[in-house]
Protein backbone atom coordinates (compact mmCIF):
# COMPACT_ATOMS: atom_id res chain seq x y z
CA UNK A 1 0.00 0.00 0.00
CA UNK A 2 1.03 3.33 -0.76
CA UNK A 3 0.43 6.35 1.22
CA UNK A 4 0.36 9.91 0.72
CA UNK A 5 -0.08 12.78 3.35
CA UNK A 6 -2.10 15.78 2.59
CA UNK A 7 -0.27 18.48 4.89
CA UNK A 8 -3.95 21.05 4.77
CA UNK A 9 -5.08 22.71 8.16
CA UNK A 10 -6.38 19.04 9.06
CA UNK A 11 -4.17 16.59 7.18
CA UNK A 12 -5.42 13.20 6.14
CA UNK A 13 -3.97 10.33 4.35
CA UNK A 14 -4.28 8.91 1.12
CA UNK A 15 -4.05 5.27 0.79
CA UNK A 16 -3.42 3.44 -2.46
CA UNK A 17 -3.46 -0.15 -3.14
CA UNK A 18 -4.80 -3.32 -4.77
CA UNK A 19 -7.54 -4.71 -2.36
CA UNK A 20 -7.98 -1.92 -0.32
CA UNK A 21 -12.13 -2.43 -0.08
CA UNK A 22 -11.17 -5.25 2.40
CA UNK A 23 -9.50 -3.48 4.47
CA UNK A 24 -12.20 -0.05 4.36
CA UNK A 25 -13.02 -0.44 7.98
CA UNK A 26 -10.10 -0.95 9.29
CA UNK A 27 -8.50 2.04 7.74
CA UNK A 28 -11.06 4.29 8.71
CA UNK A 29 -11.30 2.97 12.19
CA UNK A 30 -7.98 4.45 12.77
CA UNK A 31 -9.01 8.25 11.78
CA UNK A 32 -12.15 7.86 13.57
CA UNK A 33 -14.14 5.73 15.71
CA UNK A 34 -17.02 3.31 15.09
CA UNK A 35 -19.74 4.68 14.88
CA UNK A 36 -22.96 5.15 11.76
CA UNK A 37 -22.13 5.40 8.55
CA UNK A 38 -24.06 7.08 5.83
CA UNK A 39 -22.27 5.21 2.72
CA UNK A 40 -23.80 7.56 -0.61
CA UNK A 41 -22.88 6.14 -4.20
CA UNK A 42 -24.93 5.87 -7.43
CA UNK A 43 -26.53 3.00 -9.13
CA UNK A 44 -23.71 1.78 -10.96
CA UNK A 45 -21.25 1.24 -8.01
CA UNK A 46 -23.61 0.52 -5.38
CA UNK A 47 -24.39 -2.75 -6.89
CA UNK A 48 -20.63 -3.39 -7.44
CA UNK A 49 -19.06 -2.22 -3.97
CA UNK A 50 -21.80 -1.56 -1.80
CA UNK A 51 -22.37 -4.94 0.17
CA UNK A 52 -18.37 -4.90 0.17
CA UNK A 53 -17.69 -1.75 1.42
CA UNK A 54 -20.68 -2.59 4.02
CA UNK A 55 -18.83 -5.75 5.10
CA UNK A 56 -15.78 -4.13 6.01
CA UNK A 57 -17.23 -1.12 7.82
CA UNK A 58 -19.33 -3.37 9.70
CA UNK A 59 -16.31 -5.97 10.26
CA UNK A 60 -14.36 -2.83 11.99
CA UNK A 61 -17.68 -2.23 14.46
CA UNK A 62 -19.15 1.08 12.11
CA UNK A 63 -23.10 0.32 11.56
CA UNK A 64 -23.42 1.23 8.00
CA UNK A 65 -26.83 2.55 6.02
CA UNK A 66 -26.41 3.10 2.05
CA UNK A 67 -27.80 5.41 0.05
CA UNK A 68 -27.89 5.39 -3.84
CA UNK A 69 -28.66 7.90 -6.10
CA UNK A 70 -29.12 7.40 -10.34
CA UNK A 71 -25.45 7.75 -11.75
CA UNK A 72 -24.85 10.36 -14.24
CA UNK A 73 -23.72 14.27 -13.69
CA UNK A 74 -27.24 15.16 -14.14
CA UNK A 75 -27.79 13.94 -10.28
CA UNK A 76 -25.48 16.32 -8.75
CA UNK A 77 -28.56 18.67 -7.85
CA UNK A 78 -29.87 20.40 -4.91
CA UNK A 79 -32.63 17.67 -5.22
CA UNK A 80 -30.43 15.14 -4.91
CA UNK A 81 -28.42 17.00 -2.03
CA UNK A 82 -31.74 17.60 -0.09
CA UNK A 83 -32.51 13.54 -0.57
CA UNK A 84 -29.41 12.61 1.00
CA UNK A 85 -29.50 15.06 3.89
CA UNK A 86 -33.40 13.47 4.45
CA UNK A 87 -31.66 10.24 4.01
CA UNK A 88 -29.39 11.29 7.33
CA UNK A 89 -31.67 12.72 8.93
CA UNK A 90 -34.24 9.73 8.59
CA UNK A 91 -31.20 7.58 9.81
CA UNK A 92 -30.60 9.63 12.80
CA UNK A 93 -26.46 10.61 11.66
CA UNK A 94 -25.35 12.76 14.50
CA UNK A 95 -22.00 15.09 14.76
CA UNK A 96 -20.25 12.37 16.01
CA UNK A 97 -20.82 9.83 12.96
CA UNK A 98 -19.73 10.01 9.27
CA UNK A 99 -19.94 10.00 5.75
CA UNK A 100 -18.57 7.28 2.91
CA UNK A 101 -18.59 8.43 0.14
CA UNK A 102 -18.35 5.44 -2.57
CA UNK A 103 -17.79 6.11 -6.61
CA UNK A 104 -16.71 8.99 -8.98
CA UNK A 105 -16.33 12.49 -8.85
CA UNK A 106 -20.15 13.51 -8.81
CA UNK A 107 -20.66 10.55 -5.88
CA UNK A 108 -17.73 12.63 -4.09
CA UNK A 109 -18.73 16.14 -5.18
CA UNK A 110 -22.12 15.31 -4.10
CA UNK A 111 -21.61 13.41 -0.36
CA UNK A 112 -19.02 15.68 0.48
CA UNK A 113 -21.25 18.42 0.28
CA UNK A 114 -24.25 16.48 2.43
CA UNK A 115 -21.22 16.07 4.46
CA UNK A 116 -20.31 19.77 4.94
CA UNK A 117 -23.84 21.12 5.40
CA UNK A 118 -25.18 18.09 7.47
CA UNK A 119 -25.44 19.99 11.28
CA UNK A 120 -22.88 22.40 9.79
CA UNK A 121 -20.23 19.43 9.41
CA UNK A 122 -19.91 15.71 9.60
CA UNK A 123 -16.52 13.98 8.92
CA UNK A 124 -16.20 11.87 5.42
CA UNK A 125 -13.84 9.55 4.04
CA UNK A 126 -13.78 9.66 -0.35
CA UNK A 127 -13.17 5.91 -1.24
CA UNK A 128 -13.06 6.64 -5.14
CA UNK A 129 -13.86 3.73 -7.32
CA UNK A 130 -13.01 5.84 -10.73
CA UNK A 131 -9.75 6.95 -12.03
CA UNK A 132 -10.65 10.19 -12.81
CA UNK A 133 -11.76 10.49 -8.94
CA UNK A 134 -8.26 8.77 -7.60
CA UNK A 135 -6.57 11.43 -10.01
CA UNK A 136 -8.35 14.76 -8.67
CA UNK A 137 -11.71 15.16 -7.51
CA UNK A 138 -11.04 12.78 -4.03
CA UNK A 139 -8.43 15.35 -2.85
CA UNK A 140 -8.38 18.69 -1.98
CA UNK A 141 -11.61 19.19 0.03
CA UNK A 142 -14.20 20.65 -3.27
CA UNK A 143 -17.56 19.39 -3.17
CA UNK A 144 -20.33 21.03 -5.08
CA UNK A 145 -23.73 20.56 -7.06
CA UNK A 146 -24.91 21.57 -10.23
CA UNK A 147 -27.17 24.31 -11.56
CA UNK A 148 -29.21 25.11 -14.95
CA UNK A 149 -26.33 27.88 -14.73
CA UNK A 150 -23.34 25.97 -14.96
CA UNK A 151 -21.18 23.21 -12.76
CA UNK A 152 -20.07 23.43 -9.21
CA UNK A 153 -21.55 27.05 -8.31
CA UNK A 154 -23.27 25.92 -5.01
CA UNK A 155 -20.54 23.99 -2.73
CA UNK A 156 -18.34 24.05 0.15
CA UNK A 157 -14.69 23.52 0.87
CA UNK A 158 -14.61 20.43 3.04
CA UNK A 159 -11.57 18.48 3.28
CA UNK A 160 -11.85 14.24 4.04
CA UNK A 161 -10.48 12.63 6.82
CA UNK A 162 -9.13 10.25 4.49
CA UNK A 163 -8.85 8.96 1.29
CA UNK A 164 -9.21 5.13 0.37
CA UNK A 165 -8.33 3.78 -3.01
CA UNK A 166 -8.40 0.46 -4.25
CA UNK A 167 -7.04 0.48 -7.52
CA UNK A 168 -8.75 -3.20 -8.54
CA UNK A 169 -12.17 -1.05 -8.87
CA UNK A 170 -10.50 0.51 -12.34
CA UNK A 171 -10.99 -3.03 -13.77
CA UNK A 172 -14.94 -2.25 -13.87
CA UNK A 173 -14.58 0.71 -15.52
CA UNK A 174 -15.52 1.03 -19.26
CA UNK A 175 -13.42 2.71 -22.28
CA UNK A 176 -14.94 6.44 -21.40
CA UNK A 177 -13.93 6.21 -17.60
CA UNK A 178 -10.93 5.39 -18.16
CA UNK A 179 -10.30 8.01 -20.91
CA UNK A 180 -12.17 10.44 -18.25
CA UNK A 181 -9.23 9.90 -15.89
CA UNK A 182 -6.51 10.43 -18.68
CA UNK A 183 -7.79 13.51 -19.71
CA UNK A 184 -7.40 14.99 -15.78
CA UNK A 185 -3.59 13.01 -15.41
CA UNK A 186 -2.72 14.57 -19.20
CA UNK A 187 -3.81 17.64 -17.30
CA UNK A 188 -1.58 17.62 -14.67
CA UNK A 189 1.22 16.32 -16.51
CA UNK A 190 1.17 19.77 -18.66
CA UNK A 191 0.62 21.94 -15.80
CA UNK A 192 3.46 20.16 -13.52
CA UNK A 193 5.27 17.40 -13.97
CA UNK A 194 6.17 16.98 -17.46
CA UNK A 195 7.18 13.52 -16.59
CA UNK A 196 3.43 12.54 -16.01
CA UNK A 197 2.79 14.20 -19.46
CA UNK A 198 5.31 11.68 -21.20
CA UNK A 199 3.83 8.73 -19.56
CA UNK A 200 0.50 9.63 -20.62
CA UNK A 201 1.42 10.76 -23.98
CA UNK A 202 3.20 7.04 -24.53
CA UNK A 203 0.47 4.99 -22.64
CA UNK A 204 2.92 3.65 -19.91
CA UNK A 205 0.76 5.11 -17.42
CA UNK A 206 -1.51 1.79 -17.69
CA UNK A 207 1.12 -0.41 -16.67
CA UNK A 208 1.25 0.51 -13.11
CA UNK A 209 -1.88 2.01 -12.10
CA UNK A 210 -0.78 2.66 -8.49
CA UNK A 211 2.04 4.52 -9.50
CA UNK A 212 -0.73 6.60 -11.90
CA UNK A 213 -2.25 7.24 -8.67
CA UNK A 214 0.48 8.30 -6.34
CA UNK A 215 2.19 10.23 -9.13
CA UNK A 216 -1.46 13.04 -10.26
CA UNK A 217 -1.99 12.81 -6.08
CA UNK A 218 1.44 14.41 -5.37
CA UNK A 219 0.63 17.00 -8.15
CA UNK A 220 -2.55 17.88 -6.81
CA UNK A 221 -1.01 17.80 -3.20
CA UNK A 222 1.49 20.21 -4.37
CA UNK A 223 -1.38 23.26 -5.41
CA UNK A 224 -3.68 22.20 -2.15
CA UNK A 225 -1.33 22.85 0.32
CA UNK A 226 -1.10 25.93 1.10
CA UNK A 227 -3.85 26.85 -1.28
CA UNK A 228 -6.63 25.23 0.19
CA UNK A 229 -9.29 27.81 -0.25
CA UNK A 230 -8.92 28.20 -4.29
CA UNK A 231 -7.35 31.71 -4.14
CA UNK A 232 -4.12 31.33 -6.03
CA UNK A 233 -1.99 28.96 -7.59
CA UNK A 234 -4.38 25.99 -7.13
CA UNK A 235 -6.61 27.97 -9.73
CA UNK A 236 -4.20 26.33 -12.22
CA UNK A 237 -5.79 23.37 -11.68
CA UNK A 238 -9.01 24.95 -14.07
CA UNK A 239 -6.15 25.04 -16.65
CA UNK A 240 -9.02 23.53 -19.88
CA UNK A 241 -11.93 23.38 -17.31
CA UNK A 242 -13.20 27.32 -18.33
CA UNK A 243 -13.96 26.32 -22.03
CA UNK A 244 -14.36 22.54 -20.90
CA UNK A 245 -17.15 23.34 -18.11
CA UNK A 246 -18.90 25.15 -20.86
CA UNK A 247 -18.96 22.31 -23.22
CA UNK A 248 -19.60 19.79 -21.05
CA UNK A 249 -23.17 22.00 -19.97
CA UNK A 250 -23.82 22.75 -23.67
CA UNK A 251 -23.86 19.52 -24.67
CA UNK A 252 -26.26 18.85 -21.53
CA UNK A 253 -24.14 16.23 -20.22
CA UNK A 254 -23.63 14.21 -23.34
CA UNK A 255 -20.06 14.58 -23.16
CA UNK A 256 -18.24 12.82 -20.07
CA UNK A 257 -16.58 15.39 -18.10
CA UNK A 258 -13.10 14.20 -19.67
CA UNK A 259 -13.93 14.49 -23.22
CA UNK A 260 -15.13 18.16 -22.17
CA UNK A 261 -11.70 18.81 -20.65
CA UNK A 262 -9.92 17.32 -23.01
CA UNK A 263 -11.83 19.74 -25.62
CA UNK A 264 -10.80 22.52 -23.17
CA UNK A 265 -7.18 21.88 -22.85
CA UNK A 266 -6.64 21.41 -26.96
CA UNK A 267 -9.27 25.13 -27.05
CA UNK A 268 -7.26 27.01 -23.97
CA UNK A 269 -3.93 26.36 -25.56
CA UNK A 270 -4.77 27.22 -28.97
CA UNK A 271 -6.07 29.78 -27.63
CA UNK A 272 -2.85 31.26 -24.95
CA UNK A 273 -0.64 30.51 -27.91
CA UNK A 274 -2.71 32.97 -30.61
CA UNK A 275 -3.28 35.64 -28.05
CA UNK A 276 1.24 35.58 -27.48
CA UNK A 277 0.74 33.98 -23.24
CA UNK A 278 1.07 30.51 -23.99
CA UNK A 279 4.43 29.23 -25.05
CA UNK A 280 3.14 25.28 -25.91
CA UNK A 281 1.67 24.54 -29.20
CA UNK A 282 -1.80 22.84 -28.49
CA UNK A 283 -0.71 20.04 -30.62
CA UNK A 284 1.38 17.73 -28.09
CA UNK A 285 -2.03 17.74 -26.22
CA UNK A 286 -3.94 16.59 -29.35
CA UNK A 287 -1.60 14.18 -29.58
CA UNK A 288 -2.10 12.95 -25.90
CA UNK A 289 -5.95 13.06 -25.84
CA UNK A 290 -6.70 11.34 -29.24
CA UNK A 291 -4.24 8.61 -27.79
CA UNK A 292 -6.10 8.49 -24.37
CA UNK A 293 -9.57 7.87 -26.96
CA UNK A 294 -10.21 11.72 -25.94
CA UNK A 295 -11.96 14.32 -28.73
CA UNK A 296 -10.27 17.19 -29.24
CA UNK A 297 -12.86 19.40 -31.69
CA UNK A 298 -15.13 21.49 -30.03
CA UNK A 299 -18.83 21.54 -32.11
CA UNK A 300 -20.08 24.76 -30.45
CA UNK A 301 -19.91 28.27 -31.39
CA UNK A 302 -17.18 30.89 -30.01
CA UNK A 303 -20.21 32.66 -28.70
CA UNK A 304 -21.98 30.11 -27.63
CA UNK A 305 -18.91 28.93 -25.25
CA UNK A 306 -18.45 32.20 -24.23
CA UNK A 307 -22.26 33.22 -22.71
CA UNK A 308 -21.96 29.14 -21.16
CA UNK A 309 -18.28 30.56 -19.39
CA UNK A 310 -20.09 33.81 -17.75
CA UNK A 311 -20.66 32.20 -14.75
CA UNK A 312 -17.70 30.37 -14.07
CA UNK A 313 -16.24 30.19 -10.57
CA UNK A 314 -12.85 31.75 -11.84
CA UNK A 315 -14.74 34.90 -12.96
CA UNK A 316 -14.02 37.99 -10.94
CA UNK A 317 -16.12 41.00 -11.40
CA UNK A 318 -15.13 41.31 -14.78
CA UNK A 319 -11.82 39.77 -14.99
CA UNK A 320 -11.49 35.84 -16.01
CA UNK A 321 -8.43 33.66 -15.01
CA UNK A 322 -7.17 31.31 -16.80
CA UNK A 323 -4.10 28.78 -17.01
CA UNK A 324 -1.70 28.76 -19.79
CA UNK A 325 1.58 27.36 -20.28
CA UNK A 326 5.40 28.24 -20.30
CA UNK A 327 6.90 24.69 -21.22
CA UNK A 328 5.79 21.47 -21.07
CA UNK A 329 4.75 20.54 -16.98
CA UNK A 330 5.46 24.50 -15.92
CA UNK A 331 1.94 26.07 -15.68
CA UNK A 332 0.59 29.72 -15.08
CA UNK A 333 -1.88 32.09 -14.72
CA UNK A 334 -3.02 34.85 -16.92
CA UNK A 335 -5.79 37.22 -15.68
CA UNK A 336 -8.47 38.37 -18.69
CA UNK A 337 -10.87 41.23 -19.09
CA UNK A 338 -13.96 40.31 -20.46
CA UNK A 339 -13.77 41.40 -23.87
CA UNK A 340 -10.00 39.72 -24.20
CA UNK A 341 -11.53 36.25 -22.29
CA UNK A 342 -14.29 36.77 -25.60
CA UNK A 343 -11.33 36.67 -27.89
CA UNK A 344 -9.64 34.06 -26.12
CA UNK A 345 -13.31 31.86 -26.53
CA UNK A 346 -12.85 32.83 -29.99
CA UNK A 347 -9.54 31.57 -30.78
CA UNK A 348 -9.54 28.93 -29.00
CA UNK A 349 -12.80 27.03 -29.82
CA UNK A 350 -11.90 28.51 -33.91
CA UNK A 351 -9.92 25.80 -35.22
Amino acid sequence: MRTISIDTEKPYQVCIGSGLMRELGSLVKQVHKPCRAAVVTDSTVGPLYGAGAERALEKAGFAPCRFTFPAGERSKRLGTFEEAVRFFAVHELTRSDLVVALGGGVAGDLAGFAAACWQRGVPFVQVPTSMLCAFDASVGGKTAVDLEEGKNLVGAFHQPILVVCDTDTFATLDAVRVADGAAESIKHGLIADAALFESMRTGKWLSDLEAAVEANVRVKRSFVVGDELDRGMRQLLNFGHTIGHAVEALSGYALSHGQAVAIGMVAEMRAARRMGFGAVHESIAQEACLAAGLPVACSFSAEQVYQAALGDKKRAGDRMTVGALKKTGEGFLQKLDMEAFRRFCALGVEA
